[in-house]
């Protein structure tokens, strides 16, 4: 998902918005033949993802990166992650840039695996609430952490939601009617397509799976209807759970047996981590 060419472009066009007729400053109070020797250093504890955009800001201002943490590496605040080296005007252009994207692949990392701490057996995923443009990247941060990826887009899987229902007429139908509906989605696309279908009431639950999808989604469910959905659907399908997911929250969710927590909360409000670039 986040390939090589996926960070090239990003970070080429991360450095064009940020110095797009050079970096005046370091032009003109640094001189073209100084160097520096920096590490990238954590200020607070997590968990690093980033590293191979760190490399490719620095690689495409032609300045070596060595001792670089492996993702995932858990630090502490204090630890070195990388160690920077060249010429000094290029590391300072590209410093930013580099921190930009780190700082926020690392909190998301670090977001992702206290959920994951606290969900047990059940595996927490993220969603399409994601920075424009930035997915990949957010994504690959959710992985890292040990989190798992939901679908990465629209073309990836089938998802009725809410609004697709009440499009088709039917979120207000009898069982019948939503399962006949739902049935002839399988018809329609190809027999390696899932199919997730979003529910927010107990008595969706029976007809839908019925429809034979591969996963029922429960949104905004109060947790005694969790629990009820969960042995009422007693394994026939995956369980996906969301809605109000939050770390003081997710471990009783857990608790109802689900399969699958999609979380929002780890791309659209984990933030940054602080990390600095330092003199060594």
């Amino acid at each position: 998902m986040l390939t090589s060419e996926t960070i090239r472009t990003a970070v080429a066009a991360a450095l064009r918005e940020d110095a797009p007729w050079g970096d005046i400053t370091a032009e003109a109070a640094i001189p073209a033949e100084a160097t520096l020797r920096v590490a990238v250093v954590a200020r607070e504890p997590g968990v690093f993802a980033g590293g191979a955009v760190i490399d490719e800001a620095f690689r495409q201002v032609s300045v070596a990166v060595t001792e670089l943490a492996p993702e995932g590496t858990r630090f502490v605040a204090g630890e070195r992650l990388a160690v920077v080296e060249g010429p000094a005007r290029a590391i300072l252009t590209a410093e930013r840039t580099a921190l930009n994207f780190a700082q926020r692949m690392s909190a998301i990392a670090t977001l992702t695996a206290r959920f994951v701490e606290l969900a047990g057996p059940a595996r927490i995923a993220d969603t399409r609430k994601t920075t424009p443009g930035l997915r990949a990247f957010e994504k690959h941060a959710v992985r890292v952490g040990g989190g798992t990826n939901h679908r990465f887009g629209l073309s990836d899987a089938v998802m009725v939601k809410d609004n697709h229902l009440a499009a088709l007429g039917v979120a207000q139908a009898p069982a019948s009617e939503l399962t006949v509906a739902l049935r002839g989605l399988r018809e329609r696309v190809g027999h390696t397509t899932s199919i997730i279908v979003e529910v927010d009431r107990l008595d969706q639950v029976e007809a839908v799976v019925n429809a034979g999808v591969d996963t029922i989604l429960l949104d905004n469910f109060a947790l005694a209807d969790v629990r009820a959905a969960v042995e009422l659907i007693a394994g026939r399908v995956t369980v996906e759970a969301s809605g109000n997911v939050n770390l003081e929250t997710v471990a009783e969710i857990a608790a109802t047996g689900v399969d699958v927590i999609s979380v929002g909360a780890i791309t659209h409000s984990a933030g940054v981590l602080d990390l600095g670039l330092d003199e060594l």
